[in-house]
């Protein structure tokens, strides 16, 4: 007699009225977003930057009803966004903990925007593959790799679009806004660390999961 088989669903997340997550989130982004933007290093290169805050925060909100992500995948969006906003405050070859870092270990520049670029990778894989898990029905076992392409192709995207607007929108902050600080390989680097922040979130997701029905 073989035994039947049951499907685990997925509980429905509760309506924005009664989350108290996304409520704390959305009241820190924006506390946070007003108090980076008093005072920023370069007015201009803040607003330049603060494009891509208006557009994420924009799809976010307008999807909301039709795709919610978890709370995880909500809080990993958060974190993102306040380390932008700090380098849009300050510029990201400005930034004070860059500095901070760089003569603590000796660099020759200021890396905080290779930190950010990094934290892209490691924190909107899971995001990207909850998102492909659900609405793309992408099969779990193909899931990890398509997340990490999937990355890899919007930070390539995103080099391009920000080499574009720095050109077409203010060709005067092109050096503030680019934030390459003399490395003409700058674009390329800034892609290979968001690739290798998706690996280093996949590959314990990938180990830890692999024998489990969990997302």
């Amino acid at each position: 007699m073989t035994r039947p088989v049951y499907r685990r669903e997925r509980v429905p997340a509760p309506g924005f009225g009664h989350n108290r997550f996304l409520h704390l989130l959305l009241g820190w982004l924006l506390a946070f977003w007003v108090a980076m933007a008093f005072e920023p290093f370069d007015r201009s290169d803040w607003l330049l930057e603060n494009a891509l805050v208006f557009v994420f925060g924009f799809l976010l909100v307008f999807t909301y009803r039709r795709f919610t992500f978890s709370n995880l995948s909500y809080g990993l969006f958060g974190i993102f966004l306040s380390l932008h906003m700090v380098g849009a405050h300050y510029t990201y070859a400005e930034t004070p903990f860059g500095f901070w870092l760089q003569d603590m270990l000796g660099f020759s520049r200021n890396h905080y925007d290779r930190i950010v670029h990094f934290s892209f990778g490691l924190l909107l894989a899971y995001p990207i593959r909850e998102f492909l898990l659900r609405l793309a029905s992408v099969r779990k076992n193909w899931s990890y790799l398509l997340t990490i392409a999937v990355v890899l192709g919007f930070s390539g995207l995103y080099e391009a679009l920000e080499g574009l607007a720095a050109t077409i929108v203010s060709p005067e902050l092109g050096v503030a806004y680019l934030g390459t600080q003399g490395d003409e390989w700058d674009a390329q680097k800034d892609t290979a660390l968001a690739l290798a922040g998706s690996i280093v979130a996949m590959v314990p997701a990938w180990y830890l999961r692999r024998g489990s029905k969990a997302l």
